[in-house]
């Protein structure tokens, strides 16, 4: 092993140089998409978006609005709930669960919606008549500059479409060129699937587009749209031909296109949306190509260029995106890893920008009037999973979405908690939508679990902790507040346990046998975690805004009387209060590993028992899953410090869908298959990468927790921690860290976890006793309740070292290890 001389330099500024091979980061393909939805190639601004098919003879553009929702502003809790509750609390302290889980869904799933759909607005066809004989094809989509291309050569000219949704100007913007002068002729068209639709062609260049969204479930389609299209040509002409616009012989064309809505708030839909469409185009539309192009990029790279990683290249990088994807499980190729992992990045950036709609089920990318389970909110893990890599992955802006929607959420939650439960506060349950309803829906099996509020506001606790706002915390306190409130009235002692639990509850879309097929249950362990989460969060909270003490007294009251987590008899943690998992049990959801991610109250220094029981839940349930699935799996093998493990499921995630029996996988386009397409695989697996490299949840920030031998070589910049660090740059060889960068936004003591030695001198010290920077505090935990026939020891962990470094605000701090 080399060996390198210490230097510890407190303060410095330089230039970052990268070694990550940007010309990489590209998907490229030399086929077209065909007719398959799954082939094409996103690109948003996180208003508006499209999948680009790059078909020669008839492209499409598939288009995509953030605020394009069937329905209107509506209710949909369940006031028989409230009367309903003591019986059904009842049947499940007397075993009663099937009794209980009918009387829920009579009495307590809503009987109004059970949530609106996320809706396309259409698409733009062009139709290239006499291109169908072409050659030397190639499409591309550039994470680097977030520009989709497409290239072929017809009679011996090379034509090249290039499109982009504009982060600067709100609309997309396509140009299409050749190589010869006077070469480009097509038609244009808009379509819609929708029922309710208008098109007219107008003025010569422009293409109107006028819908109304659908009805569903027995709320009102309102939401009007307004898609426009605009031609610009350099030579040729433009003219109506039918239902088309004929372009004609022209140098090179630019086609713009701006779509609005009249959506303002989850509650007024009163704007304009034809004054909205024809303003976002009207601004661009006289501007030069080439400076939009530039804007766009440069306002894109804002936020992709913070984060850099490369983990190596090798031979099998040269292939194209689908074939890479079919070879991944067999051959060496790292940097494929990094460009999924960007690619996570770019499509958190893309389908979420402050005062848009945070990332749906498909993120803002939906084809289908009636997608798969609407493409809404789905609240009991998948929108949060989608919003894992924004603090850490330098995208704390891109979070503003979804802090915007958790307190919109706590405002008509509280009527769902008052009528409903009878309960202070506010709560929301497994769904929502853009109207953000917060009743029970889908049936009590799913739609009982009432922890969508409790785990929501955790994101708001994170996006305090690692950007230090504590104007932000001061402004969010009410909606953590109401949350614990809610709790607080809402639990009820166990007559058995003697323990305050959640009834009804479950663990999310999982049920024991012993309880007659039903979900419903009271104390289920996630619930405990969740409970426990929101207690310790407004505790904090209020200590640091020196606020509300009585009330933070009395839910540290409460806590002491919350469910300890329990190890059953097969060694595993368990699901429920009772020991009744099943060792066969394979199912997607393992909610009760919460505590072990995105919580940190499962911890391999502070409770080692647990941590080997989580393991053994982990061994237990297998790899083999759904591609969402898989990608939280790479989140908890990283906190296991299994790099190995976290990488034969990223391994499983990149093969082709229906690859892996019984699993999910990974569509040509990257995209993560369920399936069908959900993109919380996509954020959970980039999640899972950096989760490997660095961990900033237990009580230190953790360098290359999780390397696997496959990342032999590498270097990753821009990594964001709790506390306000940033890595500025991290390099590491044969699992040990050669050196690293640390940049400190708020000050304080940073204290180090790492896998190799630092030598001691008047900066740095060894670490002892809690870290006393608040930010990295850790809440303590009960002991848990161990299983007469349990057998289980402690793992083993890898040794590491841990060291303290008090740091000054905006100063940078330099290690080089032994």
């Amino acid at each position: 092993m080399i060996k390198y001389r210490i230097l510890f330099v407190c303060v410095f500024f330089c230039v970052r140089l990268f070694s990550q091979n940007t010309e990489a980061l590209k998907l490229w393909y030399n086929t077209p998409s065909g007719n398959i939805w799954e082939n094409a190639l996103p690109i948003g601004n996180g208003f508006q978006a499209a999948m680009v098919y790059g078909n020669v003879e008839k492209d499409i553009f598939q288009l995509n609005e953030h605020s394009v929702w069937s329905g209107s502003p509506n209710r949909n809790d369940n006031p028989n709930a409230l009367q309903a509750l003591s019986k059904v609390r009842e049947h499940i302290f007397n075993g009663e669960y099937k009794v209980a889980e009918d009387i829920a869904n009579a009495e307590i799933i809503t009987k109004k919606s059970h949530g609106q759909i996320f809706q396309p607005v259409g698409n733009l066809e062009l139709i290239f008549n006499n291109h169908g004989k072409y050659s030397n094809y190639y499409r591309e989509l550039d994470l680097q500059r977030a520009v989709a291309k497409t290239s072929y050569n017809v009679d011996g000219i090379t034509y090249v479409r290039e499109a982009f949704t504009s982060f600067s100007d709100r609309v997309m913007v396509i140009r299409l060129s050749a190589d010869q002068a006077g070469k480009i002729s097509f038609l244009a068209s808009l379509t819609s699937p929708h029922e309710i639709k208008d098109i007219e062609i107008k003025d010569n260049n422009d293409i109107s587009l006028w819908g109304t969204t659908s009805d569903h479930e027995g709320v009102k389609g309102l939401v009007k749209f307004n898609a426009l299209a605009r031609i610009k040509t350099d030579g040729g002409s433009v003219s109506k031909d039918g239902d088309f616009l004929a372009v004609k012989n022209a140098n090179s064309v630019t086609i713009m296109v701006s779509i609005a809505t009249n959506f303002n708030t989850y509650n007024d839909i009163s704007g304009d949306e034809i004054a909205r469409a024809k303003a976002y185009l009207d601004k661009v539309f006289n501007k030069n190509y080439e400076e939009i192009k530039a804007n766009h990029i440069k306002l894109y790279q804002n936020y992709f260029n913070r984060v850099k990683l490369d983990l190596g290249i090798t031979e099998s990088s040269k292939y194209p995106t689908d074939e890479r994807l079919k070879n991944f499980r067999s051959v060496d190729d790292p940097s494929f890893v990094t460009l999924y992992y960007q690619y996570g990045r770019y499509l958190l950036i893309s389908s979420s920008q402050p005062g848009g709609q945070p990332a749906n089920l498909q993120g803002i990318w939906n084809g289908a009037l009636k997608p798969a389970w609407d493409s809404k909110y789905t609240i009991n893990i998948n929108t949060e999973m989608n919003y894992w890599p924004a603090e850490k992955t330098n995208l704390s802006e891109m979070h503003e979405p979804l802090l915007k929607m958790i307190q919109e959420l706590a405002e008509t939650g509280k009527q769902t908690a008052k009528d409903m439960y009878g309960a202070d506060g506010w709560v929301a349950h497994h769904n929502t939508d853009i109207w953000r309803i917060t009743g029970p829906v889908d049936g009590s099996f799913w739609g009982i679990w009432n922890g969508g509020g409790a785990w929501l506001t955790q994101h708001l606790w994170e996006h305090y902790l690692y950007s230090g706002d504590v104007n932000f915390l001061e402004s969010v306190y009410p909606v953590i507040k109401g949350a614990a409130s809610f709790y607080k009235d809402f639990l009820v002692e166990h007559p058995k346990y003697k323990w305050l639990v959640v009834a009804p509850g479950n663990s999310p879309e999982n049920a024991p046998k012993e309880h007659q097929g039903a979900s419903i249950t009271a104390g289920s362990t996630m619930d405990n975690q969740l409970v426990f989460d929101v207690f310790s969060v407004v505790i904090q909270a209020s200590e640091i805004l020196k606020k509300d003490e009585e009330f933070a007294y009395k839910i540290e009251e409460l806590k002491k009387r919350l469910p300890p987590m329990q190890i059953g008899k097969h060694n595993q943690l368990q699901e429920w209060l009772d020991d009744v998992d099943s060792p066969d049990d394979k199912h997607r959801h393992i909610s009760h590993l919460y505590g072990l991610y995105p919580s940190n109250q499962i911890s391999p220094y502070r409770n080692p028992m647990l941590f080997a029981a989580a393991r053994n839940t982990l061994l237990q349930r297998g790899d083999v899953s759904t591609g969402w699935s898989m990608g939280w799996k790479v989140n908890w093998w990283a906190k296991m410090q299994d790099g190995n493990h976290a990488f034969k499921l990223i391994q499983n995630q990149l093969t082709p869908m229906g690859t892996v029996d019984g699993g999910g996988g990974t569509y040509n386009n990257l995209f993560d298959a369920h399936p069908p397409f959900q993109i919380d695989g996509n954020f959970g697996c980039t999640s899972g990468i950096t989760e490997m490299l660095m961990q900033s949840s237990d009580g230190a920030v953790h360098l290359l927790p999780a390397l696997p031998d496959n990342f032999k070589k590498g270097y990753v910049s821009g990594l964001k921690t709790r506390g306000g660090f940033e890595i500025l740059d991290m390099k590491w060889e044969n699992g040990e860290l050669v050196s690293v960068k640390i940049k400190s936004y708020l000050g304080g003591n940073l204290r180090l976890r790492v896998p190799n030695e630092l030598s001691l001198d008047k900066h740095i010290k060894k670490a002892s006793g809690d870290n006393t920077n608040h930010f990295f505090k850790t809440n303590p935990i009960k002991a848990p309740v161990i299983s007469d026939g349990s057998k289980l020891t402690p793992l083993t962990l890898k040794p590491t070292y841990l060291y303290d470094v008090s740091t000054k605000k905006g100063n940078s701090y330099s290690f080089k290890m032994k």
